[in-house]
């Protein structure tokens, strides 16, 4: 059974001195934290990155408790910039990167080993053993058999840290995504829950039933002792313990939801039709589809996300594996530019990439094509081609993967969409918006807070304990800036047309 609240304890409501919000946003490459006060405006912030680790080729790992380190940090920093004493804090919102997946011991708190990130290709094989049980793992969890999920990535852990999987038959293993692992360790160990819109994304939970699937979890040989309890969103997931980055006892934690529904949730998108794009490490759409359960046949996912209350709603999703990564890319391993904010700057009078197009596949590619075999490539190199038009390529890359979504998306719902609402770091980067509202040919609508993510952690978090009300809330949202598309839909399918034949090129060669 699913639990609105745990030990069916009230709903904490507000104390009148209680006027802040904590929100974590426990991200791919870093963690956030943001206080919001009373009138749901962001008081402080802070962000630390750690550090990622690659032990082999498509591999890539955090480490748990690096990441909780960072958290600490951050909760420090954001409470001291806001300068308000921590006992003001009313309630905390947690959101988090998805999928990538912990098992922990239970009686010492230590992780059993480095965290399998989602952008990881380690259990592709897996999926590929398990290929024949595609139709059911996609009819009961709306997912596609992927090694982006986390199911396989629990069965990988298991079977090669040695003596884990007889503790875990004990019941000594705990197996959480990130907003479990921050649970736990902000309850001084005391809570082991998930929410429906992480514990969607685990390959492993009916969203039908909202249970924990027992057919799933023998195909995937994950035994139940594992699996954390799973609460609606807006639920009291424990309270704080005490002497834990600062913060006093007792804080209860009443909103947490995965980073794309946070997003989704965060852009007001809490009524069916309504959609948002996030442009972070990866790129995420998501479509409220309410309570009807629409279930792809071209390579979207059928998702759980909230209302406007935080109850489990259906949602459509396309997920692309890198999108902000590639310019990360391009600063850390190409190292043309030092830091993501000059590449607007350094493309400015480029009319085109000199026909130039780069896929940037390094961990396979996502929605609408799922081939975990495909690599990175740049296509189109002449002698008139530099590193300006690579650079603007990356860009445009970003804005190609959203449409082959975005175009398959409203098919596939048969709803007309006219806004697509933005967020993310890189959706700043005006270049990148406008080019995206050429080639969708409809308005792109980027919010001032463009930080949707830990915004709907904040905005779940204060709704829940009366703080505010979600109407309220939304309709005090600014908008910064709308792009309207002023390109032909001529040239607009010639340049996309290339993009379809990079792709297809690349398809071609995989692994």
């Amino acid at each position: 059974m699913i639990d609105r609240f745990i030990n069916n304890e009230a709903m904490p409501q507000q104390s009148v001195s209680k006027k802040y919000i904590l929100a974590i946003d426990q991200g791919t490459t870093g963690s956030r934290a943001f206080i919001f006060d009373h009138q749901g405006q962001v008081v402080s912030s802070a962000y630390q990155e750690f550090r990622q680790y690659y032990p082999k080729p498509g591999w890539v790992e955090h480490d748990a408790l690096e990441i909780w380190a960072s958290v600490e940090k951050v909760i420090r920093k954001a409470v001291v910039q806001a300068h308000i004493n921590p006992d003001k804090i009313a309630a905390i919102g947690i959101t988090n990167q998805r999928e990538t997946t912990l098992l922990w011991d239970r009686r010492t708190g230590k992780p059993c080993h480095r965290a399998i990130v989602w952008q990881c290709r380690r259990t592709a094989h897996i999926c590929q053993r398990l290929k024949k049980y595609a139709k059911l793992f996609q009819d009961t969890t709306g997912l596609v058999l992927d090694a982006y999920f986390s199911g396989t990535k629990v069965q990988w852990l298991l079977d090669h840290v040695p003596g884990l999987r007889v503790m875990a038959r004990r019941g000594d293993v705990a197996f959480g995504t990130m907003d479990s692992w921050l649970i736990y360790k902000l309850t001084g160990g005391q809570t082991h829950a998930t929410d429906m819109t992480n514990a969607s994304r685990t390959l492993m939970f009916d969203i039908t039933t909202r249970r924990w699937s027992p057919k799933l979890l023998k195909l995937l040989d994950v035994p139940k002792e594992v699996l954390p309890r799973v609460f609606s969103s807006s639920s009291v997931f424990g309270h704080t313990s005490g002497f834990v980055a600062g913060l006093p006892a007792g804080i209860p934690i009443t909103g947490v939801m995965g980073d794309q529904q946070a997003a989704l949730y965060g852009q007001g998108c809490t009524e069916p039709g309504m959609i948002k794009n996030t442009y972070g490490t990866g790129c995420f759409m998501l479509l409220n589809t309410g309570k009807k359960h629409v279930r792809s046949t071209g390579g979207l996912l059928t998702t759980l996300a909230c209302d406007e209350k935080g109850e489990p709603v259906f949602a459509l999703e396309g997920s692309v594996f890198i999108a902000g990564a590639v310019v990360q890319w391009l600063r850390d391993e190409l190292k043309v530019i030092t830091q993501s904010s000059q590449t607007e700057s350094l493309i400015a009078g480029l009319k085109d990439t000199c026909g130039v197009y780069f896929v940037p596949a390094f961990a396979g590619l996502g929605a609408p094509y799922w081939e975990p075999g495909a690599r990175g490539a740049i296509m189109g190199l002449t002698r008139g081609a530099n590193v300006r038009h690579i650079v603007r390529a990356a860009l445009e890359s970003m804005a190609y993967q959203t449409q082959d979504i975005f175009d398959l998306m409203q098919k596939e719902s048969r709803l007309k969409v006219k806004v697509l609402a933005v967020d993310g770091g890189a959706c700043r980067n005006n270049f990148l918006m406008q080019f995206q509202a050429d080639q969708l040919g409809i308005r792109v609508v980027r919010p001032q807070m463009v930080d949707s993510t830990v915004a709907g952690a904040a905005y779940l978090a204060g709704v829940s304990i009366g703080m505010w009300t979600s109407d309220r809330i939304f309709k005090s949202k600014s908008v910064d800036r709308i792009f309207k598309p002023c390109l032909s839909r001529a040239q607009a399918d010639g340049r996309y047309a290339g993009w379809k034949k990079a792709v297809g090129q690349v398809l071609a060669g995989k692994e």
